[in-house]
């Protein structure tokens, strides 16, 4: 063990004074008569760290619970597009702008009796479509509103041909089975539908009626066919 100094309070050399409530001080001359001392500092600092992980967990449980509610509730009230459950109202079927002007295909459509009849060879005409729709009033209207020399054709689907109204003049009423003329049109039948082309003596298309409204709006141009 280490000599006390003259009052008997440790070694004399190299230490300073020490506060007399510490006692009596004695330093070992070996080292390893320490390591007892030094296992229990060692154990003391260990339970303390222990006691730091320990607080941290539920810490840490807790930072993350936080953190899960802001983001739930960011998700909900964040504005979001297009919420309206609303469906968009699809655009109305129109003809290729280019249809106006382009000749007419030589179509063969089906007779009353069955027989082929040349669509071209009935021109000028209106040609009313009523695969959508039978429409009589609206072929009504056109016969009574077609100047003399102009014909009024009226084409379904398949091979049946419907009889036509009953008018001081005849209408030309034809099947178009092989669906070549909605074809041309390049838009399909539309329940409660008529769809109407005019076509000059030429065989040109000179304005298209994706659905065929009163008389007013094609009395100009149905006339214009005559000349």
């Amino acid at each position: 063990m280490g000599k006390p100094d003259a009052e008997g309070h440790g070694p004399a050399d190299g230490l300073p004074g020490l506060p007399p409530e510490w006692g009596r001080v004695v330093v070992p001359d070996d080292a390893s008569a320490l390591a007892a001392e030094a296992a229990q500092i060692r154990r003391e600092l260990r339970r303390a760290g222990g006691d730091r992980r320990a607080l941290g967990l539920p810490l840490l449980v807790l930072l993350v619970a936080v953190l899960t509610t802001l983001a739930g509730l960011v998700v909900v009230t964040w504005p979001r597009a297009n919420r309206s459950t609303d469906r968009p109202t699809p655009a109305p079927h129109t003809p290729p702008a280019t249809l106006t002007g382009r000749a007419l295909p030589a179509l063969d459509l089906v007779g009353a009796d069955d027989a082929p009849v040349p669509l071209r060879g009935l021109l000028p005409a209106m040609i009313i479509l009523l695969d959508g729709c039978p429409c009589p009033d609206r072929v009504t209207d056109a016969l009574a509103a077609a100047p003399a020399g102009v014909a009024v054709v009226t084409v379904t689907g398949g091979r049946t041909v419907p009889t036509g109204p009953t008018t001081q003049r005849p209408v030309h009423a034809l099947a178009d089975p092989a669906g070549g003329l909605r074809s041309f049109l390049g838009q399909p039948a539309r329940p409660g539908t008529a769809t109407a082309l005019l076509v000059d003596r030429a065989g040109t298309v000179t304005r298209v009626f994706p659905d065929l409204g009163t008389v007013e709006s094609y009395r100009h141009d149905l006339s214009a066919l005559a000349s």
